[in-house]
């Protein structure tokens, strides 16, 4: 009798999903985000002046991406398409930065919650913005972050001012003290750096030598601009000293083996023509990924993929289907294929864009405006079509420039006079730009050579915007229908900020959507 009983509960295990062996197939999930770092300051794509060992080291144990784009190169609308799984042009108000981002959507983290994962995150979560309808006025339909339950507790003493205090490993580890016995875990670190400001010269009490910085071809080449990036740089490698530390917390706890890492971040670094900005450095970014023994290592995968992308495929590692809402593409073919190279033949391009980022553009009466654009990046060429070239791409000089951070580079860069030889930098990060750019990124990756008026290129750059536009109306691109004015009119949540910066204390962009849009 026994026996039979036995035979037949072991039976029921292997047939019913959850139980036994099939629980323990499910591999914990630890996604790493850097906020600003660009692609190119990691040791794996080739950075020699930033250290970054332990990114290296994923990328070495697993299968690092060529071709990884984050579809909107801002911080909530990047973070946004990771969460939700969908194209930003495809998120409504969340296309913008500092949205009210509406309770229409979900995010992956509370999908692998109600699957049985153990999930938080610490640091920096999706934002900024309120998640709340425009009704709410706060934090409307969830309690906690988009990208988890918090835990915040833990700081330390930061090597330089600038570095937040945020112990984000040590809240790894809090996090691990309290997940239940049993279960997986899905965990979402996000360091604050290298987001600016930085302590000035750090640099020099890290001993570094400004010899050794690399300056892009859109920069002019002195010590205010290496300074500058040698102190970023100290803050990409503060963000791999707490890789290396969740990587050795794993290894202590013998969990290591059976997590899935991915190691990423959100857009490129806090500079002029990079941040924000429809170019290369802006939205190529990193992602090593690491998963035991089921990633063959050292491979370079050359398939795009997108921020869209995670999401289900994080869901489908977990084995839990993907929400309706996703339209990103899993990659989990790519991660668990025995090549590197193109996996994939049709996965051979990235759609990209961009709306409103932050205040301070204006056109007319319309205040707060978007400089919208879209994108298309091959393995050879980038295609950037500019809806309204007679905005400000970094905003209104009169407002600051304020879809650029300030910084020392920021700083020389807008104190050049028109008669300087190097006022040509100064017009390549916030002159106005034409309605198509063109760029051979392949011959020229810092995008400073606009090919588009060549007539040489002209087939290129008409089948570049034959699936550029055929690929946004398949997603219903409202910019692309004829409908994207709308992007202008979402409200930014920083109403305040908005009012003083306008010297307009009835400022209400709330009000002024709804009447615009009402149904």
């Amino acid at each position: 009798m026994r026996a039979r009983l036995f035979l037949a509960l072991s039976t029921f295990a292997l047939l019913v999903p959850g139980i036994a062996a099939g629980a323990d197939k499910k591999p914990n999930i630890l996604f790493l985000i850097a906020d600003d770092a660009s692609r190119n300051s990691f040791g794996a794509y080739g950075s020699t002046y930033v250290r970054t060992p332990n990114f290296d080291r994923v990328a070495k144990e697993g299968v690092l991406f060529a071709n990884a784009y984050n579809c909107n190169p801002k911080c909530a609308p990047a973070r946004a398409c990771l969460l939700t799984g969908r194209y930003s042009w495809q998120l409504e108000e969340a296309c913008n930065h500092n949205p009210f981002l509406s309770d229409k959507w979900v995010f992956y983290p509370y999908l692998l919650e109600e699957s049985g994962y153990f999930m938080g995150f610490t640091g920096k979560g999706w934002g900024p913005g309120i998640w709340g309808g425009v009704d709410s006025g706060k934090s409307g339909f969830l309690k906690d972050n988009p990208a988890g339950h918090p835990f915040q507790e833990k700081k330390l003493k930061a090597p330089y001012a600038g570095i937040s205090n945020s112990d984000y490993a040590g809240n790894f580890e809090d996090f691990l003290d309290q997940k239940p016995e049993g279960k997986r875990f899905c965990f979402w670190l996000g360091t604050k750096e290298p987001h600016r400001g930085y302590e000035k010269d750090s640099w020099k009490k890290a001993g570094r030598d400004l010899d050794e910085v690399t300056v892009q071809k859109f920069y002019p080449d002195n010590a205010t601009i290496r300074g500058d990036l040698a102190d970023y740089a100290l803050e990409v490698e503060w963000y791999d000293t707490h890789i290396g530390r969740c990587l050795e917390l794993l290894e202590s706890r013998g969990l290591l083996e059976n997590t899935v890492i991915l190691a990423t971040s959100d857009h490129g670094m806090p500079f002029p023509r990079v941040k924000g900005q429809i170019y290369d450095e802006g939205f190529h970014i990193p992602l090593a990924v690491r998963w035991g023994e089921k990633i063959k290592p050292g491979r370079v995968v050359t398939d795009f993929v997108n921020f869209p992308d995670v999401a289900p495929t994080l869901l489908e590692i977990a084995g839990v289907k993907p929400h309706a809402q996703m339209t990103g593409e899993s990659f989990l073919k790519q991660l668990l294929a025995d090549r590197g190279g193109r996996i994939d033949p049709d996965r051979d391009h990235a759609l990209l864009g961009k709306e409103r980022h932050d205040i301070g553009r204006t056109d007319g009466d319309l205040l707060s405006v978007a400089y919208p654009a879209r994108a298309i990046r091959t393995d050879a060429f980038l295609l950037v079509r500019n809806f309204k070239p007679d905005r400000w791409p970094g905003g209104d000089p009169e407002y600051g420039l304020l879809n650029c951070d300030g910084s020392p580079t920021k700083s020389y860069l807008t104190a050049l006079a028109e008669d300087d030889p190097e006022f040509r930098f100064y017009k390549m990060a916030f002159g106005k730009r034409p309605a198509e750019e063109l760029y051979d990124v392949e011959k020229d990756p810092d995008c400073v050579h606009n090919l588009a008026g060549n007539p040489e290129y002209a087939q290129i750059k008409k089948r570049l915007w034959d699936r550029l536009e055929k690929g946004l109306t398949a997603q219903g691109d409202p910019r692309i229908l004829g409908e994207g004015d709308i992007f202008d009119y979402y409200p930014n949540c920083r109403i305040d900020r908005q009012q003083k910066l306008y010297n307009r204390s009835d400022w209400d962009p709330v009000k002024i959507f709804k009447e615009a849009f009402a149904k």
